[in-house]
């Protein structure tokens, strides 16, 4: 198994005795006020329970959701990208006495950052044992979260305020905001037991046993374009799926596709390009089509081969890679005979069209002897869906390994695994 960074500074060394330990978590889990899958809390129990033993007092912190307008800068509060689902979670499964505080939030501004002052009556009843923990309010819901400018000082100074020791647990919050990343040059930082075990086993995708299959789909072609072509470069073969198959179909057979923008088009023919010589991308011959999107009236699908594609042709919208492409000796070899094998996939636009995803999981968990290594929570959710058995199978067999973030696997492709700022901003202010 791969090592950590010999510098990267790590909670089992600090001193936590009658210390308020400030986490940054990713417990991003909460739609519409409802936990949708608890795999992300219960994969932080390890660094509660590490706090507790060593004499520290926890104080959690995460974002739910997206709670600013992009347009207006408006942050919206309330119950549906709420923490108290998760409070109540974390007090059903470890009877935590987590609690929340009450900070007044402006209905268009959020939270402005506030007075340390604020939390001295609950980090009074913290240190007294009296509750088992705080847990912020979502981290979204504060101006200086995102903001980049003078509210993000303001709210790294007020975390900072409020502990001694701040921990980043959140692997899956790669993006550096003032939670995950300016209050780390403000107080000792150390990486979580998590966060640590995400980076080891996130280089066994950046330096992978031979021979390496990726498996690579999503919405957009150009939000991946990087971290794919960093992931064709190490692949022995590339599997892909949804609109950035079509994009590479598009572009390779000059056919037209439905909800495929010519602007992802353009940016596959590099690929198309590149693939002309190396022949690494695997291609699914039988797709599902459909004149509509979403919706599925057996009526109107039908299979699309791809040999019989002719330039100039137009297509509906490729909703799924037909189960019986999995049997084209080419991919069932190289799904095989991996001995590494990377997922950041849905096959297909679940839950209507699922077929193509089940059978995919399924092949995979028919090798036994490859490392198999399951990137973000859409991949994640449908495995545990459409295959439940193999899922349950996974979760105690040593060659899976579920990433809670995929979006940050694919940075770290990109970047490298040290490369990601919240990472990085834990190894500049190690003490």
């Amino acid at each position: 198994m791969s090592t950590l960074d010999p510098k990267l500074p790590l909670i089992q060394n600090a001193g936590l005795e009658g210390k308020v330990v400030l986490a940054r978590v990713d417990h991003n889990v909460v739609e519409k006020g409802v936990i949708k899958d608890a795999f992300r809390i219960d994969s932080t129990f390890g660094l509660i329970h590490f706090v507790a033993s060593r004499g520290g007092f926890p104080v959690l912190m995460t974002h739910v959701g997206r709670t600013r307008d992009k347009k207006t800068g408006h942050i919206k509060t309330g119950p549906e990208t709420s923490v108290a689902p998760i409070v109540d979670y974390l007090e059903r499964k470890l009877n935590g006495g987590f609690v929340i505080p009450e900070l007044a939030a402006d209905p268009d501004l959020g939270i402005a950052a506030p007075d340390p002052k604020a939390l001295e009556p609950l980090l009074k009843r913290l240190k007294s044992r009296e509750i088992g923990g705080i847990y912020l309010p979502n981290t979204r819901w504060f101006a200086g979260e995102e903001s980049k400018d003078d509210r993000t000082k303001a709210l790294a100074e007020f975390l900072a305020a409020v502990a001694d020791v701040y921990v980043n647990d959140a692997f899956g919050s790669w993006q550096p905001h003032a939670s995950t990343f300016d209050v780390a040059a403000k107080l000792p930082p150390y990486a979580g037991f998590l966060m640590q075990k995400e980076l080891v086993h996130l280089d066994l995708v950046l330096n992978p046993e031979p021979p390496f299959l990726g498996v690579v789909a999503g919405a957009k072609y150009d939000t991946k374009i990087g971290p794919l072509l960093k992931l064709y470069e190490k692949a022995d073969s590339l599997l892909l799926g949804g609109v950035i198959y079509n994009a590479f179909l598009a572009a390779k057979y000059g056919v037209k596709i439905k909800g495929v923008e010519e602007e992802d088009v353009k940016l596959a023919a590099d690929l198309v390009a590149r693939d002309k010589s190396a022949g690494k991308i695997l291609e699914p011959g039988v797709l599902v089509e459909s004149p509509v999107f979403g919706e599925r009236d057996p009526a109107k699908v039908k299979a699309a081969r791809v040999k019989d594609f002719k330039e100039g042709q137009e297509y509906g919208y490729f909703l799924d890679i037909a189960p019986e492409s999995f049997d084209c000796p080419r991919i069932a070899s190289a799904i095989s005979g991996a001995k590494t094998i990377f997922v950041n996939a849905v096959m297909g636009l679940t839950p209507a069209y699922f077929e193509g995803s089940a059978r995919f999981y399924s092949e995979v968990g028919r090798n036994r002897a490859a490392r198999k290594l399951f990137g973000g929570g859409d991949t994640l959710q449908e495995l545990k869906l459409l295959t439940p058995g193999l899922y349950l199978e996974a979760l105690d067999d040593d060659s899976y390994y579920f990433f809670t973030g995929g979006g940050a696997v694919l940075t770290a492709i990109e970047s490298g695994a040290y490369g990601i700022k919240p990472v990085k901003a834990l190894l500049d202010n190690a003490g």
